[in-house]
């Protein structure tokens, strides 16, 4: 493991994708790294990453996380949870790293967009501006709409407005409102 301290979550997020990538799993990191790469650098004590399984159980993913030395819990979401389970991985130094098996309302194709960012010599995918965007409105809570304030803001010249408009709208009528708020703010 990379990390030799507490604080080093993004370490620890390097050895997720290590096993993501042996396992062919797609992935996007979302939350606070994505917002670093999307608007403004925040401080957070974990990393966030959504996956795409497919087929694949949580629980066989968690036996492939532990054989590789993480420390391991396995949480299924409620029945109206947007989020239908979540693989924690930690090491001794309790960094953390949230693995989101799936989310309600995530187009498949966000994995596709995701894109390519080099740290610490190694590549890992961030989740595309329109889809944190989206995610973000979706979210809704007051740092959610702060990063999404923050990524139009900082990605105005980029941002793809048919798209992130259609991706809010999966995420239901108040994420588009959300949206719509923020956009009006310019």
């Amino acid at each position: 493991m990379r990390s030799g301290g507490f604080g080093q979550s993004a370490l620890l997020l390097l050895d997720a994708i290590e096993v993501l990538a042996r396992e062919r799993i797609d992935y996007a990191v979302i939350g606070a790294m994505a917002a670093s790469i999307h608007g403004v650098v925040r401080a957070s004590t974990d990393a966030d990453v959504v996956l795409s399984l497919g087929g694949r159980k949580g629980s066989d993913l968690e036996q492939q996380f532990k054989s590789a030395g993480f420390q391991t819990e396995f949480r299924l979401g409620g029945i109206d949870d947007p989020i239908p389970a979540v693989l924690q991985l930690t090491d001794v130094f309790k960094n953390r790293v949230d693995l989101l098996v799936g989310l309600r309302g995530l187009e498949p194709d966000a994995f596709s967009r995701a894109i390519e960012v080099k740290f610490q010599g190694t590549s890992m995918r961030i989740i595309s501006l329109e889809d944190f965007v989206a995610m973000k409105v979706f979210a809704g809570g007051p740092q959610d709409m702060s990063d999404a304030r923050n990524a139009i803001r900082a990605g105005r010249d980029a941002l793809d407005l048919v798209l992130v408009r259609r991706l809010a709208k999966r995420y239901g009528r108040d994420a588009s409102e959300g949206l719509e708020a923020l956009l009006r703010e310019g």
